[in-house]
């Protein structure tokens, strides 16, 4: 009898031994997850009773906490909000919170604190941790650039530093207020969020990075690389015709301008955007070999980090004229303007692809620096023969072809246009993705809506914008 009793309690302190290892894992392990979900109504309510770590772009606070009154003692405001919305995202008691105020959520509640013992004091006598803030990559002077540059259209800019991966500016336009979903007015906020996602306009949308749409003849960047890679030249000739029979349809594609010749080199189909001689190239070296080379710019994957991107993508299964329509950025192929910044920033980085990220540092309440991120490549895209290629062929682009309004005097800048046919309803999507040698800075941009004209085109509406955000951040 006393033998299985003490099997029984053996049994019972294995079991209770056991609990009590799966809670203090439970603790270290998930506990900042658990704090760090928007569905926790309890850590919710302890996080708005205390102040939160700021949002900074340069030395300015673009968010941060101030003193509040009753059941909200701190508020949460946002330095031209608009404007850096798709940076920091929102921080709302009704509706949780995205982007960095999400990513970033453990540092900015003190709830991330490295030293374990002070968190586990903290957490045991209630104490709110010590915030940390955020410093962004954000050049001010850049993201007010792009904004000022797209006001009035639906569109968005990405620039990178293409030797870091940093993101210098990162605009969506339009936008809204944060401000909107941080009131104290409950009733206000749930008015706001109601406005704001039943507007046409869809405000709330990132389209810098969490949108994708056809790319047009930027991606003419992505299957000239592939041609190269191939063993093509710049100077290799291809048939670029006025007018090219997709093959197996009655379907002529044409270009939008005179090529200047039946035959023409891969520059000068590059510089003067031909569309029926990139069709050829692509029926030539073949739909894998672009999908492959596509995918070494980071088409098929997000970009993960604090940027978490939508996913790029370039179709498989094609037919010759579906590849043909894909070589140049038509048929389902999709990308957000990040993307084509990464592609511009990769040729531009003699081919190595740097993973874009906005925070720089998170530093502590006494300013000491808690982490600091360290640039990482994702892999070469190009070897570094091709990039150089490519370079020239893009400087040339800007120098004599379709980009002369990306043109900044002093400076070498290599591009490429777009203008992407979306539907037969709205007017063309205009694109420019591009770099600067001096500055070192990647950009691309996209407007979905400058006009139903002939001046809705990459080289007319979005070249200029370029231009704009390297001059600001030139100086």
């Amino acid at each position: 009898m006393n033998r299985t009793i003490r099997h029984v309690g053996v049994v019972a302190g294995i079991l209770v031994f056991a609990l009590l290892v799966n809670v203090t894992l439970s603790y270290l392990l998930r506990n900042n997850s658990l704090d760090n979900n928007p569905a926790n109504q309890r850590v919710l309510q302890a996080q708005f009773a205390q102040p939160r770590g700021a949002i900074l772009a340069g030395n300015t606070p673009i968010a941060q906490s101030v003193p509040g009154s009753g059941d909200f003692p701190y508020l949460r405001t946002y330095a031209n909000g608009p404007m850096y919305a798709p940076v920091t995202g929102f921080y709302s008691y009704m509706y949780g919170r995205n982007k960095l105020e999400q990513a970033y959520n453990s540092a900015l509640t003190g709830s991330s604190d490295p030293r374990v013992i002070q968190q586990l004091i903290n957490s045991l006598t209630g104490q709110p941790g010590a915030v940390a803030s955020l410093q962004t990559t954000i050049n001010p002077a850049a993201q007010q650039a792009a904004w000022n540059a797209l006001q009035g259209k639906q569109g968005a800019v990405v620039a990178i530093d293409y030797t870091t991966g940093a993101i210098l500016a990162y605009v969506s336009t339009p936008s809204y207020d944060p401000a909107q979903l941080s009131s104290p007015d409950l009733d206000a906020t749930q008015a706001a969020w109601k406005a704001l996602n039943a507007d046409p306009a869809a405000p709330m949308a990132d389209r810098a990075g969490r949108e994708i749409y056809p790319p047009g003849s930027t991606f003419k960047l992505v299957t000239a690389a592939a041609a190269l890679e191939a063993g093509w030249t710049p100077d290799t000739m291809v048939d670029s015709p006025a007018r090219l029979t997709l093959p197996g349809t009655n379907t002529q594609l044409t270009n939008d301008s005179n090529c200047g010749g039946d035959q023409i080199s891969l520059q000068q189909a590059l510089q003067v955007s031909c569309n029926t001689a990139f069709a050829n190239v692509g029926l030539t070296i073949g739909q894998d070999a672009i999908a492959a080379q596509a995918a070494r710019f980071g088409f098929g994957k997000a970009f993960g980090g604090d940027v978490n991107s939508a996913v790029s993508a370039f179709p498989t299964g094609l037919d010759p004229s579906q590849t043909a329509l894909s070589a140049i950025g038509q048929y389902n192929v999709t990308a957000s303007p990040l993307q084509m910044a990464v592609v511009a920033a990769a040729i531009a980085n003699n081919g190595i692809v740097m993973q874009p990220y906005l925070v720089s540092q998170v530093v502590g309440a006494d300013l000491n620096v808690i982490s600091t991120h360290s640039p990482s490549s994702s892999g070469r895209a190009v070897s570094a023969t091709t990039a150089a290629e490519l370079q020239q062929m893009m400087q040339s682009v800007v120098a004599n072809g379709t980009g002369k309004r990306a043109q900044v005097p002093g400076l070498t800048i290599g591009g490429k246009t777009g203008t992407a046919q979306s539907d037969n309803v709205r007017a063309p999507y205009a694109w420019f993705a591009g770099y600067a040698a001096e500055p070192h800075v990647a950009v691309c941009v996209f407007v979905a809506n400058a006009g139903t004209n002939e001046d809705q085109t990459g080289g007319a509406t979005a070249a200029p914008i370029f231009r704009q955000v390297v001059q600001a951040l030139n100086g």
